[in-house]
Formats: C-alpha cells, structure tokens, sequence
C-alpha cells in the first residue's frame, strides 16, 4: 500500500522532468557537462589583429586528424581506477601533419624523439585526472604547448651581457678560491707540531 502511494507522488514529478527536458530539446538546447571538451578545450577566436606568434600560441588542432584511445590509468580515483578507462592517448603523424608549418614539424621531431614511434606518430598522453574528457584536454594542450615551444625562436644573447656574465663567473671563481684559503690556513694553524 504504503509502495502504491509512493509511485503515485512520483509520477506527477516525473512527468514535470520530462517536460522540462521536451522544452529544452524544442528549443534547441542540450545538457552539457562541465567536462565537455569544448568547455575545458575551448576552439580559438578568429582575431583578425593576430600575427604568426599570437597564431602558433593559439593553434587549432584538427580532432579529425588525431587518433584518441582510452585505457586504463594509473592515477588517481581510487578503485575507480580498475573499472574505468580513464587515461587519454592522442597520436598523430607527424610527418604528414599539415596544420603544423614544416620548419615546426622538423624541430618537434627533434625535440621530442622520444615521444614519436617507428611509425613517426607523435605519441602524447595523460593520466592525471580521473575524467577522460579533461585527460583528453591536458593532451590537446600538452600538442599546443610542443607546437609554441618549438616555433619559438632562441633569444640572442648581446655581447655586453656575455661580457658581465663572465665577469661575474671569474668574480665568483676568485672569491671562491679566497675563502679556500682563509678556510685552509684556518685549519693549518689547529695543527700541533710533534717535531
């Protein structure tokens, strides 16, 4: 009986849900989790005052274009972790990468030989929250930031600082061996004579 009545107050709310979730699918908007990876990756803005850095900061990465496997991680979540494939791994082949200028490709298969297998597919994963859409996100950024480092160009170094950083390391090199002196003949002078 007590069941009976308990459906029954249950229904009417049930009913309401539905046709909160009607109206919203009618006019057009959907749930969207808070891990989505449009929250957490947003796309890039089109800029028009951008210039060739500001665009290498802000690289679109073609999700098309990149393999995305899930497995199970080694991080953090607990049990969870042996039920859930949480950690992310996104491969791309490097070589055959367009959206990545050549000069930047050559120096990415440079610096990061040791993330690309016999394949040549740049290998980037990521283990670190228990969600697979924000492991997934740390992945993209992990391919952004490899793509700005190596478009970045090395500072050139003037020859008047050259000049003060080895000032600096002679200057440091001689107070240096002063104190090993003083720290010597410290010591000498607590030495006995059995003579």
């Amino acid at each position: 009986m007590a069941a009976h009545t308990l459906r029954g107050l249950c229904r009417p709310r049930l009913g309401l849900l539905a046709a909160w979730f009607s109206q919203r699918a009618a006019a057009g908007t959907e749930y969207r989790s808070i891990y989505s990876l449009d929250k957490l990756y947003p796309p890039r803005q089109e800029d028009s005052r951008s210039t060739p850095q500001t665009q290498a900061a802000t690289l679109d990465i073609p999700m098309d274009r990149l393999t995305v496997t899930y497995c199970r991680s080694s991080g953090p979540g607990g049990q969870n972790v042996n039920k859930v494939n949480s950690k992310a791994e996104v491969r791309f082949h490097l070589a055959s990468a367009d959206w990545i200028p050549e000069a930047t490709r050559e120096k990415m298969a440079l610096m990061h030989r040791n993330k690309i297998n016999r394949a040549g597919e740049l290998i980037v994963n990521s283990e670190e929250s228990r969600y697979q859409m924000r492991n997934l996100a740390i992945c993209l950024e992990k391919i952004r930031t490899m793509v700005t480092e190596a478009t970045e160009k090395p500072k050139v170094v003037s020859k008047e600082t050259t000049e003060k950083l080895i000032e600096r390391v002679e200057k440091m090199n001689r107070e240096r061996l002063r104190q090993k002196k003083i720290h010597s003949s410290i010591k000498q002078s607590r030495k006995a004579d059995f003579d």
